[in-house]
């Protein structure tokens, strides 16, 4: 079935919510004082992303392609897999889907920011820093992370036999990245899922919040979208 622009951006919108209240929910969950998962550990939060991305592809994949992430979009333009007539649309539904995300987060949590001290702590239930506050060594992690998610999603949905099959592998592959390579920045891998949460980070008045650090946040946006640009490049080339 063929859908309007308007439902899929729709689609993008919602699909990116769900994400990020799943997957910045779970880091919320580990992260503020008092919850019940305070301190549970980084495979909380990488179950909570990985499965924080499954979800909305069973959804949304059927309408929209369910890429709710700008990065994949801007890739499968460059690549000629996606009209660029789409791609602003799209990325506006990914942004503000993300912010609204978080939102739902923020009102949930809300007891727990306030009783939370730690300004990194409450920073990272939004956005991605580097743990060495190295700009290089952050993009270095998200390019590569976004190269694996991107070169990863395209091989596993490229069979086009059981999408729901697709979707789970998907979910097992972002859980994993999480994993193994969010130690260093969070990670992002997403523009949307790290720009979005910062913005609204910096207008909501925490107590405790401390800087929302836009002087790092160019590094979740442009080393995602490189990253994923060249594994969708590489990918047409070789497959």
């Amino acid at each position: 079935m063929d859908y309007s622009l308007l439902t899929r951006c729709f689609a993008e919108f919602f699909g990116t919510a769900i994400m990020v209240a799943l997957g910045n929910g779970s880091v919320a969950n580990v992260e503020l004082k008092g919850t019940k998962g305070f301190h549970g550990g980084w495979v909380l939060i990488g179950f909570g992303y990985g499965i924080g991305v499954m979800i909305p592809a069973l959804m949304f994949a059927t309408v929209s392609g369910a890429q709710i992430n700008p990065a994949f979009t801007i890739a499968l333009a460059v690549t000629g897999s996606f009209p660029w007539g789409e791609v602003v649309p799209y990325l506006v539904a990914q942004l503000l889907g993300a912010i609204f995300g978080q939102l739902m987060i923020v009102i949930a949590y809300k007891p727990y920011y306030e009783k939370t001290t730690n300004p990194e702590a409450i920073l990272g239930t939004f956005s991605t820093i580097d743990a060495v506050n190295s700009k290089f060594n952050g993009f270095v992690n998200e390019f590569i992370g976004t190269f694996l998610l991107a070169f990863g999603a395209l091989s596993i949905t490229a069979d086009k036999v059981d999408s729901r099959a697709d979707f789970i592998g998907l979910g097992f592959l972002v859980m994993c990245l999480v994993i193994s390579f969010g130690g260093p920045t969070g990670p992002a891998l997403n523009p949307a899922r790290d720009i979005g949460p910062r913005l609204l980070h910096a207008v909501l008045p925490f107590k405790y919040k401390g800087s929302s650090q836009f002087n790092y946040s160019w590094v979740p946006i442009v080393a995602p979208v490189l990253g994923a640009t060249v594994a969708a490049s590489i990918y047409k080339v070789l497959f």
